[in-house]
């Protein structure tokens, strides 16, 4: 099992976050999207290493074009010596069409076409295939001499899409290298729904999970005392209520028959209520998303729980902890 650190930052700040991960001995460096673009974040997180794997967990595709992406993971794939991950997700309909003035229809059927067309780009530039995409939401058919790159000597990026929803899991399973599990998983839902949908998704591509990445990224509680555990679970329990106020999450409540919690949630959000939602994330919930214990119990529970089925993880933290805490627990992880 691989093991990466994560962040959202500033882009001034990647080269020195992703030098700090590899010199813990982390595999990989997520960045995701919010106040700023991963892709730069990645590329200077790239500059600054030699070893760990950078990507990107999400760019927001369908801010972009099917060319825009491919153009831009192609450098970074070249820029990192062949180290970059495409991550790509949806975002939500508000955010896409007012955000970014984007258009949004049918999300997993267009996410697919997306993955479809980079992949048609990319064979254009490294095989000398006719660049002749034409789908239901992009079309590509345009690719003269001098705005082709030509091969890239270490091969195509690996791309790999998020998703909670059966729909695009599936649509991950059948065009993806690789699933990013939402931090909202449980282990319950993943067996369940998630590596069913993946598994249907790969059958209907001639193919199985059999190399086929699964990232996720599972809530750790831990510290080494009860005020320092009571400390990371409280955080733990804000961040659970944040997601599971959310409709579209929903559905892995459901699976525990916990679907009331998420209109509970709903509505003490809409007023603002941050600390009351923590609140009502009993121990049951709490144990459910996250590995609650000592230090020495959190390798051996993440194992039991995702071992077989996740091949490379980020440990959820979402509270202040001693960074003496994870050395131990990532090597123990990354053992075979």
């Amino acid at each position: 099992m691989k093991v990466d650190a994560g962040g959202i930052l500033n882009p001034t700040g990647a080269a020195a976050l992703a030098q700090d991960a590899q010199a813990r001995g982390y595999d990989g460096l997520w960045l995701g999207e919010t106040a700023h673009d991963p892709l730069i974040g990645v590329a200077l997180a790239a500059a600054g290493t030699d070893r760990i794997q950078v990507g990107t967990s999400i760019a927001v595709a369908f801010a972009r074009s099917p060319m825009n992406l491919a153009m831009a993971a192609n450098d970074l794939q070249l820029a990192s010596g062949g180290r970059f991950l495409l991550g790509l997700g949806t975002q939500i309909k508000p955010h896409i069409t007012r955000r970014f003035s984007m258009p949004w229809s049918r999300p997993a059927a267009r996410m697919r076409e997306l993955v479809l067309a980079i992949r048609a780009i990319w064979d254009c530039w490294n095989d000398g295939a006719e660049l002749n995409f034409r789908g239901e939401f992009y079309t590509h058919t345009l690719m003269t001499p001098f705005f082709n790159p030509g091969p890239n000597p270490h091969g195509r990026p690996p791309v790999l899409l998020a998703g909670v929803g059966e729909l695009m899991t599936k649509v991950a399973g059948e065009v993806a290298d690789g699933f990013l599990c939402h931090p909202f998983t449980t282990e319950r839902f993943l067996r369940e729904v998630t590596l069913p949908a993946l598994t249907t998704g790969r059958e209907s591509a001639d193919g199985t999970l059999d190399g086929f990445t699964i990232a996720g990224a599972p809530f750790v509680v831990t510290g080494h005392d009860e005020q320092a555990l009571a400390d990371a679970a409280r955080g733990t329990r804000k961040q659970i209520a944040f997601y599971a106020s959310t409709p579209a999450y929903r559905p892995v409540l459901e699976v525990h028959g916990w679907g009331s919690l998420q209109e509970q949630l709903n509505l003490l959000s809409k007023r603002g209520a941050w600390d009351e939602m923590g609140d009502l994330i009993d121990d049951d919930v709490l144990n459910a998303f996250a590995v609650v214990g000592e230090p020495d119990d959190v390798a051996p529970e993440l194992r039991r729980r995702y071992g077989d089925v996740m091949t490379r993880v980020t440990l959820n933290t979402p509270y202040t902890s001693d960074e003496k805490l994870w050395p131990d627990i990532v090597a123990a992880l990354q053992v075979s």
